[in-house]
């Protein structure tokens, strides 16, 4: 088993990051939905998404948040798309950037993909009041 401060110190990491990225409101609804059942991926997530591949300096919020939407709509994982359009507000990712992030899940994932993922980024930017 991992070392417990160490574990400790990558889960703050990843938290704090979490909550940066997606908002206090989202986590603390995730955290009070969360129970014994799940607590395990809670903290896998936290520690290994957050607080290690989130977390790292190397490239920026804003960069990681396009990255994740590329990939998040080329797997059609669509309620993580509209989730991380909502996290675009605190990455920096413009309307324009996630556009042409779109652009290239069409080429290199396929355009059905592309086109659905572009359908529910307008209606998550619409509920988020903001114009693409």
């Amino acid at each position: 088993m991992a070392d417990t401060a160490a574990r400790s110190e990558r889960f703050e990491t990843g938290m704090t990051t979490r909550r940066s990225v997606l908002g206090d409101a989202h986590v603390d609804r995730a955290e009070k939905a969360k129970t014994p059942f799940d607590e395990p991926f809670q903290t896998l997530i936290t520690e290994s998404a957050w607080g290690s591949v989130w977390s790292r300096p190397d490239i920026s919020k804003r960069d990681r948040s396009l990255i994740t939407l590329a990939l998040l709509a080329a797997l059609g994982q669509w309620d993580e798309v509209a989730m991380h359009v909502r996290a675009t507000k605190n990455t920096g990712a413009t309307p324009a950037e996630v556009r042409e992030a779109m652009m290239h899940v069409a080429i290199y994932a396929g355009v059905p993909a592309a086109n659905h993922a572009l359908k529910l980024i307008k209606e998550t930017y619409r509920d988020m009041g903001v114009e693409p």
